[in-house]
């Protein structure tokens, strides 16, 4: 399995920006699809947006489409969350996920290998 190791989450307010990035080792990162996902404080896993293996394939949470984009690069092992025009409810632990299937799903039960999560609080 692929680690992965989330990093660029913080504090930021309402209108702002944040880019996550999900460092990939371990295994080919270009073979896996990717996903994030996202869990505010009592709710479930929420899926955010999923990548193909290459990259030109990409889509959204109905609630993120617009702001966020999701990127890969591919050379350095490593996928983005490019976060715009932040809500408070967009709080959450966000988490970057790798799939052994063929390509990516808003199913969290389809990923395997999981980051540990980057906090994102977006205040109004």
């Amino acid at each position: 399995q692929v680690q992965l190791v989330e990093s660029g989450g913080g504090l930021v307010q309402a209108g702002g920006s944040l880019r996550l990035s999900c460092a990939a080792s371990g295994r080919t990162f270009s073979g896996y699809p990717m996903g994030w996902f996202r869990q505010a404080s009592g709710k479930e896993r929420e899926f955010v947006a999923g990548i193909a293996r290459s990259g030109f394939l990409t889509f959204y949470a109905d609630s993120v489409k617009g702001r966020f984009t999701i990127s890969r690069d591919n050379a350095k092992n490593t996928a983005y969350l490019q976060m715009n025009s932040l809500r408070p409810e967009d709080t959450a632990v966000y988490h970057c996920a790798a799939t052994s299937r063929t390509v990516p799903t808003r199913s969290r039960g389809d990923y395997t290998s999981w980051g540990q999560g980057t906090q994102v609080t977006v205040s109004s």
